[in-house]
């Protein structure tokens, strides 16, 4: 799966990133609102990431998907 494709359904999709990421909430998911940079800023806030770590995840979890 790609970005594109998340950022395109945001709705649909917040549930797959809440699955994988629990210690977001729900304000954390509506400002994120479809956006990777914004994910990556709050995985780094929330489980203490670093940004490359963070970005890294997140291509994970797109290419198990």
């Amino acid at each position: 799966m790609n970005w594109d494709r998340i950022e395109g359904n945001w709705k649909e999709n917040k549930g797959l990133i809440k699955q994988k990421w629990a210690e977001l909430t729900d304000d954390d998911l509506l400002a994120i609102e479809g956006s990777k940079d914004e994910l990556v800023g709050r995985l780094q806030q929330r489980y203490g990431l670093a940004k490359d770590k963070a970005k890294q995840e997140i291509d994970s979890w797109l290419d198990a998907a």
